[in-house]
Parts: structure tokens; C-alpha cells; sequence
């Protein structure tokens, strides 16, 4: 009994911790997976675009963006292997000490079947029965003889089942062997990949060195038109709130020049937009190239880059969509022809900009996934790219915070 109970238990830690290997495992198989999918679109969104002009400092950060996301692969194959090279081990262990197991109940079984039929070479049932002195010696004898009968039956069981049990452990560790000589050829080409892409990083920095003034001189025009469209949106955002607030007071009576003054409605929106904070959707399927706040240059040292939104490259014609429920606050056109869309959700605004195309008006209520307009491709880049901001009435906040990671 104590044997059984002590077995059991041992079955139960086992299995917890295989499935503690397991599931960490599964994790990191699911976050290869994802970064696989994320390189397939830095080849197709931001490597392998129909340029009419080349930059090198675009170039370069296209191609620094993808060695960071094959490192991170690699680092994640490498963990999975390690993950893999355990449950291998431990199912190493588990299959000896089965082997073990079974070689006993072997051993038993075969001594029992000898003693048995050493048994019933010296007299047989039906004499041990009625040699006995009485009936109540009689019925333990034959009560003796079916105990014995169906001990030895369930061991046979027994036998037969911790059988199958290391045949299924001998496919399963065959299995992940098979899987870790797939991951360690998976990262012996991403390693090869990527030494073919730090050498072409080499040159496109080398290039770039011997021209330095051009390329800080582009990246400050770039730098300064971006910050003139935020401020733009930014003033936009005020008036929006001024005209929204005219006549209006709060529940204090007071007039307010800082925020929406919302009524019932609006207020449950806001509610309602909070609490899916970290669960919004995506307003384009695709990868950020670029981060909110403010980032060092990766080529320039002393260089910082103020990005005020989150920057998205999508393909071509792709549709814009709104991440919640809303109504459409401001349409803006710029000076280059791209289009902006400003969709207010209780005192937070929603901005989408690089529009080439806007579906909607101002004033029209719009649900989550409603379609605001297309992407712009820009025709010397070839890239689709959207600047997509979030605010807070006047303030500004990091959307990365707010759509699903």
C-alpha cells in the first residue's frame, strides 16, 4: 500500500513538473513563432518596398530594425532549445527509472510464475482443497488460491501497461530530439542570416560617415516637419475643445478651458475606453518601426528623436480603422497632401495620420474597426507607413500603452 501511494505521488510531481517544461516551452515556441512572422513583415514592409530613390540612413535603420529582431529570435531559439534539452533529461530519467520498474515486475512475475508451478506440480487444486482438517480451512484455502490468481492477473496488467507507458515515453523523447535538431539548424541559419546583414550594415554606416552633414541635415528637415504636423494636430485639439466647451459649464458651474466637458453620455464612452485600456485593436495590421517618446539615434551619437506617436508600416491601400467607438473630431489636410483623422472618445482623441484617403466626415459616429480611410505610400520610398498619436484633451500619451502588445 505504502509502495502504491509512494508511486502515485511520485506520478503527480512528475507530471507537474513536465508540464511546468511544457508550458514554459509552449511560450517560448509561440514567441518564436511570432518573431518568425515579424521578420517575414520587415521583408515585405520595410526591406523589400519598390524605392525610386535610395536613402541610407532609411536603409539603415530598415536594416538595424531587422537585426534586432533576428537577435531576438535567435535569443528565443536558444531558450527553447535549453527548454528542450531539459524535458529531453528529464524524460531520460523518467524512462530509466520505468526500465527499472519494469525489469522488477518482470523479475516478480517471473518468480511467481515459477513458484506457481512448482505448486501445481506437488498436488493440485482440488487435492489442497480437500486436504484441508475443515471447511472454514477449506474456504481461506480456496479464498488464498483466487487472491492469488487475480495478484497475479493484475500484474500481468500491470506489465503490460508500464509497457506501453515507456514505448509512448521512447516516442515522446524521440520526438523532442527530432524538435531540438530543428532548432538548432533554425538558429545556425538565422546566425548565418544575420552576418550577412550586420555586413551590409557595415557599409551602409560607412556610407553614411562619409556624408554625415547631408544625412543629419535630412534627418533635422524630417524632424522638424514632424514636429511642426504634431503641433498642428496639437493646436487642432485645442480649438476642437474651446468650440466643443462654448456655453458649457462643469458640474461645478465653472466654464473649462483644459478639457472636454462631457455629458452623461460622453462620460460612460470614456468609461468605457478606459477600461479597455492594453486591449485596443491595431488601427493597421502591420509592425512599428518606430516608438512613442523620445529615442537616441541609432548612427548619431547626440542625437535624439522625438517621435509623438507610434509609426506602423503596413502594405499599400491598406485600410485605416478606428480603435473604438467614437465620433469624428477633425479632418485635416496637409501641405503635402496626406490627410489627418482625429476621432474623440470621451476626452480622449484618437489621431491617424499619412492618410491618402478619408472615408468619413466630420461629426459621423464611428464604431471600433470602422473603416477612417487608406494608407499613403510614399512614391520614393515605396513605404505605407501610419503615424498613429493618442491625447488625453491636451496631452499626449504613448498608444503602445493602450493597443493590444
Amino acid at each position: 500500500m505504502k509502495s502504491t501511494v509512494f508511486y502515485i505521488s511520485f506520478l503527480c510531481l512528475f507530471f507537474v513538473g513536465f508540464s511546468s517544461f511544457a508550458q514554459n516551452r509552449k511560450e517560448l515556441e509561440n514567441r518564436r513563432k511570432k518573431l518568425q512572422n515579424e521578420i517575414k513583415q520587415v521583408n515585405s514592409l520595410i526591406i523589400k518596398t519598390n524605392k525610386k530613390k535610395s536613402n541610407a540612413l532609411d536603409d539603415l535603420k530598415d536594416l538595424t530594425q531587422k537585426i534586432t529582431v533576428r537577435e531576438r529570435l535567435i535569443e528565443t531559439i536558444e531558450l527553447e532549445a535549453k527548454a528542450l534539452s531539459l524535458e529531453i533529461k528529464s524524460n531520460e530519467k523518467e524512462l530509466k527509472k520505468y526500465n527499472d520498474q519494469l525489469a522488477k515486475l518482470k523479475a516478480d512475475y517471473a518468480d511467481m510464475v515459477v513458484r506457481s508451478y512448482k505448486s501445481k506440480s506437488q498436488q493440485s487444486k482440488t487435492m489442497f482443497l480437500l486436504s484441508s482438517e475443515s471447511f472454514y480451512q477449506a474456504y481461506k484455502r480456496l479464498k488464498y488460491m483466487q487472491q492469488y490468481s487475480d495478484f497475479r492477473r493484475k500484474q500481468g496488467e500491470e506489465i503490460v501497461v508500464k509497457t506501453k507507458e515507456i514505448e509512448q515515453l521512447n516516442d515522446s523523447l524521440t520526438a523532442r530530439k527530432k524538435s531540438k535538431e530543428v532548432l538548432l539548424a533554425a538558429e545556425k541559419n538565422q546566425k548565418k542570416e544575420i552576418e550577412g546583414d550586420k555586413k551590409d550594415q557595415e557599409k551602409l554606416v560607412s556610407k553614411i560617415k562619409k556624408q554625415e552633414k547631408k544625412y543629419k541635415s535630412e534627418l533635422q528637415k524630417k524632424q522638424k516637419e514632424e514636429k511642426r504636423i504634431a503641433a498642428k494636430i496639437d493646436k487642432l485639439i485645442r480649438d476642437a475643445i474651446a468650440k466643443a466647451n462654448k456655453g458649457k459649464k462643469t458640474d461645478k458651474g465653472k466654464s473649462s478651458s483644459s478639457g472636454f466637458i462631457l455629458n452623461a453620455e460622453e462620460k460612460a464612452l470614456l468609461a468605457n475606453f478606459e477600461q479597455n485600456k492594453g486591449r485596443l485593436p491595431w488601427p493597421v495590421t502591420g509592425i512599428i518601426t518606430r516608438k512613442y517618446g523620445v529615442q537616441p539615434h541609432p548612427t548619431f551619437p547626440g542625437i535624439s528623436i522625438n517621435s509623438h506617436g507610434l509609426y506602423i508600416a503596413t502594405k499599400a491601400n491598406t485600410d485605416v480603422k478606428s480603435i473604438f467607438n467614437g465620433k469624428v473630431l477633425v479632418i485635416q489636410l496637409h501641405s503635402d497632401g496626406r490627410k489627418s483623422v482625429l476621432v474623440q472618445h470621451g476626452n480622449y482623441i484618437s489621431a491617424y495620420n499619412k492618410l491618402k484617403e478619408v472615408h468619413v466626415n466630420k461629426g459621423d459616429t464611428v464604431k471600433t474597426g470602422d473603416t477612417l480611410g487608406k494608407v499613403f505610400t510614399d512614391k520614393v520610398t515605396g513605404k505605407s507607413q501610419l503615424s498613429f498619436m493618442l491625447y488625453k484633451n491636451k496631452d499626449r500619451l504613448n498608444p503602445s500603452h493602450w493597443i493590444r502588445s
